[in-house]
């Protein structure tokens, strides 16, 4: 298995690689290497997604915080400083390869409110259709415990799912996933792919991880379950190297962990388990144009029956039947309104501009 053959693919960073520990200043040679592989990625077709740590060993730094665990209060402050950092060092990083940055905050409620997960993933799809590389962050500014993932590596994995990448890298302080703590027992195997996360594999993991990171193998493991359950397959490989990519793809040290199923198999099973809320009715001309693998558009709709709200899941009736569901971009009230008209009618009918789709291609399963 081959980065190199990913067309999609997310790249987790942890603060241990972007940020230098004693002086808490960014590692810009490295940094700078990461992006020439991104660059060398984009150049072969691949769209790239970038989930970041940093802000907040960044910001602390700069707001002169003593090293160790930070009140949640000033934990904040520092990823509000460290952000703009953050930021700002990856857009003068990609600059020079002609490729723009986007940043995207998050926490755990954007991806468990099935409104916020939409409205991410159409924002991701958006800009990486753009040609722009999106970087990704907790919102540490905002989260408290109970809307935090709690490390960057549960975040990629789960950003990867609701992008439908194929590949994730985690690049980490270690070189793959071991028998043992290596550190501790020379006699640790590393595996060199994981077809199956078992329970002794499990048993396997530990939680040590370095200064800087929260992650230890039992999160990367977590990542791993959601990863390839969603269709996406993961790695995780030692990082500090100048250029961590190309060197995976040359045969660095590395555990891969096979996914399940093709992205897009898994997201449509994931569709269809769902209990619709509602249903669109459609026309006859609207339903040969979702069985040709089409979007549904307002114009197409005759009529609306039940109350759901935007991101939920309903039934898509046409005029012999059930055609299928999908995840509706509009509420049921707006969907109405917008019901048989033009996509370019919809602000005149609403009062602000929606998007052009009802239900995406990709939200639907027919």
């Amino acid at each position: 298995m081959r980065i190199a053959d990913a067309k999609r693919l997310v790249v987790k960073i942890g603060s241990a690689l972007l940020v230098d520990r004693a002086s808490g200043t960014l590692r810009e040679a490295w940094l700078n290497g990461l992006i020439e592989d991104v660059a060398a990625a984009r150049r072969r077709g691949t769209q790239v997604i970038l989930v970041s740590s940093g802000s907040i060993a960044l910001g602390r730094a700069g707001l002169g915080l003593p090293r160790g665990e930070l009140a949640l209060e000033q934990a904040q402050a520092s990823a509000a400083v460290g952000q703009i950092e953050l930021a700002r060092a990856y857009q003068s990083a990609l600059a020079p390869h002609g490729i723009r940055a986007a940043q995207i905050l998050v926490t755990l409620e954007d991806s468990e409110d099935r409104r916020r997960y939409l409205n991410t993933r159409a924002t991701l799809e958006t800009l990486v259709g753009l040609g722009v590389v999106p970087i990704v962050n907790e919102n540490d500014t905002i989260a408290t415990d109970e809307i935090r993932f709690g490390d960057n590596d549960r975040l990629a994995a789960q950003i990867a799912v609701t992008i439908g990448a194929d590949q994730l890298v985690l690049l980490s302080d270690v070189d793959g996933f071991y028998t043992a703590n290596p550190q501790q027992d020379p006699a640790a195997r590393r595996f060199d792919v994981i077809e199956r996360i078992t329970p002794e594999i499990e048993a396997m993991a530990g939680d040590a991880g370095s200064g800087l990171s929260k992650g230890g193998m039992k999160t990367k493991l977590m990542a791993a379950k959601t990863a390839t359950r969603g269709g996406c397959a993961m790695v995780i490989t030692e990082g500090s190297l100048t250029r961590p990519l190309r060197a995976l793809d040359e045969g660095a040290p590395c555990t891969w962990f096979t996914a399940e199923e093709d992205p897009q198999v898994a997201r449509k099973r994931w569709i269809a388990s769902m209990k619709p809320h509602g249903a669109l009715v459609v026309d006859a001309g609207a339903a040969r144009a979702l069985q040709d693998g089409k979007s549904l558009l307002p114009a197409g709709v005759a009529g609306v029956r039940g109350d759901f709200g935007r991101g939920e899941p309903v039934e898509i009736v046409g005029p012999a039947g059930r055609l299928g569901q999908g995840l509706c971009r509009y509420t049921s009230g707006e969907a109405a309104i917008i019901a048989g008209h033009r996509s370019d009618e919809i602000a005149g009918l609403l009062g602000y501009p929606g998007r052009a789709v009802l239900i995406h291609r990709d939200d639907m399963v027919t």
